[in-house]
């Protein structure tokens, strides 16, 4: 299991390469996001081109990823600056088709891996085309962006309606390799850990992104180390995603179960606190 963690700190990014993340993940996209999730409780990074050159210096060769914006008239240049600046990977966001991931992987043009980020009705809908385009080589399946645009009431009614499994599906298939959303502590997050590593195993899984409440949003390495243990919680999501990777399908059902149960009591939850006012929760 490949754990990504966003940070745009060089001290944070060599914590975390040092104590067990894969890989670092600088998020420069801004174009319509504001738009998107700007009433929510969700983190909007601004990350930028300076960023990723400050942090190259602290990542290993092919563990730095920089997710761009989706494509717009200033794609190439955004490209280009983006792998001049130290990117090992690239990840497209909010794709809808085949036309927009050609553009991209030609613009990349072989020079960095290339990610793509199926967070749209329109991406999922035309996946098997998609990672037959040239140049693919990995895939993410986003969940937060994904259900606002169903207009979902929580993230993860997607890993129990049907629809993570038909990607998942599509992705073995084609074998691409592929991550889903993010992840928090062992024991942790509306939907624990342990449960949503079940899923990753499975589903195929192979990434996921460590979620803010992980580290309990720290910026600084000082910050982490007092709060928790952080070796040792990277160590524990390892070690629990292991587990049901060699688990018999029976236990990883009942899992399933459980996450399904799980789901369909949050959203229930998140649907009376709406209706008393208390707007929309985001994990």
């Amino acid at each position: 299991m490949k754990l990504l963690m966003i940070t745009n700190s060089p001290e944070m990014a060599r914590f975390a390469i040092q104590n067990g993340v894969d890989r670092i993940f600088v998020d420069t996209e801004i174009l319509g996001k504001e738009a998107r999730q700007g009433h929510l409780s969700t983190v909007i990074s601004r990350h930028t081109l300076d960023d990723v050159r400050h942090v190259r210096s602290a990542v290993p060769p092919g563990r730095l990823l920089v997710r761009i914006n989706p494509i717009h008239e200033g794609t190439q240049a955004e490209i280009d600056k983006a792998i001049e600046a130290g990117a090992d990977i690239l990840m497209l966001p909010m794709f809808r088709n085949a036309d927009e991931v050609r553009i991209f992987t030609q613009g990349v043009g072989g020079r960095a891996r290339c990610s793509l980020l199926v967070e749209t009705v329109g991406a999922a809908n035309s996946l098997l085309e998609c990672v037959q385009v040239p140049g693919v080589d990995e895939v993410h399946i986003g969940l937060n962006d994904f259900h606002l645009e169903q207009g979902l009431d929580f993230m993860f009614e997607l890993l129990v309606n049907g629809t993570v499994d038909e990607l998942a599906a599509i992705l073995r298939e084609a074998g691409v390799p592929f991550g889903i959303g993010g992840i928090a502590r062992v024991g942790e997050g509306m939907l624990p850990a342990e449960l949503l590593m079940a899923e990753h195993a499975r589903l195929g899984s192979t990434a996921a992104i460590l979620s803010r409440t992980f580290h309990g949003g720290s910026s600084s390495p000082e910050q982490i180390q007092a709060q928790m243990d952080f070796p040792g919680e990277v160590r524990k999501l390892s070690q629990v995603y292991e587990h049901y990777l060699h688990a018999a399908p029976v236990l990883l059902q009942a899992a399933h179960s459980e996450v399904r149960a799980s789901v369909q009591a949050i959203v229930k939850s998140l649907r009376v606190r709406r209706e008393k006012g208390e707007g929309r929760v985001t994990e």
